[in-house]
Parts: structure tokens; sequence; C-alpha cells
């Protein structure tokens, strides 16, 4: 027969297939409706990362609402710190009108108006930048703490909800191993954390934070 012959020559061979039932298929659905499921509750709290370390160096990003900011100073009351630096780049709306030119003069004269005087907030503006401005605020930072040295051996980072742990890779990256980072992540009041996806503002941060956290993970190069 054709096919005998054709297996015979070594053309063809016999596989056993397995395919699933509907009952198999059903438990696959199930199974990914989990991991669904799961997922959606887990990432928010994944990209809202709480880790500071103590008795470092406070880093915050200039450009969080006042309320981040009065985070920050019952922080420095809560858990003194050896410095406290305000980074950001240039404003980008009604500059010209503005007493303060960068996200970082403007954190930190706004920390001052809080009552934040011990330490003084100490502003590092970052140069204009189109794309990865975190990361070109952290290079900023980092070049301003070599030039007025030493470097600390630790900093934490205070950044706004889900940008909180983009922020710390990526100041991990600008600053190398020789630092350690930690991390504060004020929670975001713009929605409901625990219900995220049921608001416009909530599934847009989120999944805008987590694509932006992956491009930062496994696409960014300094």
């Amino acid at each position: 027969m054709p096919t005998d012959r054709l297996l015979f020559f070594g053309l063809l061979k016999r596989r056993e297939c397995l395919r699933l039932t509907w009952r198999g298929w059903l438990m696959a659905a199930l199974v990914a409706v989990g991991i669904f499921v799961v997922g959606v509750r887990k990432v928010q709290p994944f990209l809202a990362v709480t880790a500071p370390l103590p008795g470092s160096v406070l880093v915050v990003e200039g450009w969080m609402p006042d309320y981040c900011l009065e985070t920050v100073l019952a922080e420095t009351r809560r858990a003194p710190c050896p410095a406290l630096f305000v980074t950001g780049g240039p404003i980008e709306r009604g500059e010209p009108m503005a007493a303060y030119k960068t996200y970082a003069e403007l954190g930190a004269a706004t920390l001052v108006a809080l009552g934040a005087n011990t330490p003084p907030p100490q502003a590092v503006p970052a140069r204009e930048a189109y794309k990865d401005r975190t990361y070109t605020s952290a290079i900023a930072l980092r070049d301003w703490l070599r030039a007025h040295g030493p470097m600390p051996e630790k900093l934490t980072l205070v950044s706004q909800g889900t940008h909180a742990r983009r922020s710390r890779l990526l100041f991990e990256k600008a600053f190398g191993p020789g630092v350690e980072i930690g991390i504060i992540a004020v929670p975001d009041r713009s929605y409901d954390a625990r219900r995220w996806w049921r608001s416009s503002q909530g599934f847009r941060t989120v999944t805008d934070e987590l694509i932006g956290y992956g491009y930062a993970r496994f696409v960014f190069s300094p």
C-alpha cells in the first residue's frame, strides 16, 4: 500500500495526538479566568510598592500633588532623614507665569510652605526631556550628589501610586549597584486602588504604568 511504502522508506511516521475534551476546555477556561482575576487584583499592589530604607536620604519626585508632599513631611517627622532632595524637570504648563520653572523647585518650595525645615528640601532640577523623564531626573540627582559628595550608600525615593516600582527601577539603573534604592508609594487618591478597573482614571493609570514598567524592565537601555 502507498502509505505503508512511505512509512517503510522513513518518510512518514505515526504519532498519537491528545486533544482536549469539552471538560478539558472548560477546565482550561476556568484556570485562565482565575489567573486573570488574580492578576487584575495583584497588579496594582505590585506596581505601588513600598519598601523604605531606614536612615537613608529621602528623594521626592516634585511633580506629585500637594497631598503626596504632605505625606513626605509626615515621613520626615516620623523618621528623621539626613537629607531631603526634590527632583523634576521643567514645568510644562504655565511656566511663563510661574515663579518656579521646574517641578523640583516647585516641590521644594511647597514642602517649605508646608513646614519642612529639618532637613531643608534641596531642589535638584533636571534638564528638559521628551522621554525617559524619570531616568533623566535620576541622572541629574546622581551628578549633583557626585559633585557635592560624598555619594550616599542608600536613598529612599517617594513616588505616587503605581509609578513607584518603575521609578525605583530607573533610579537603580541611574545610580548603579553602589547605591541601594528604597521606595515609598503614596496612595493615589484619583481612583479606588482596590477596584481600579472600575474607573477610567484607574484603568488608564494602572495599565499605562504596567506598560511603562515593562518597557523600563525589558526594553529601556541607559
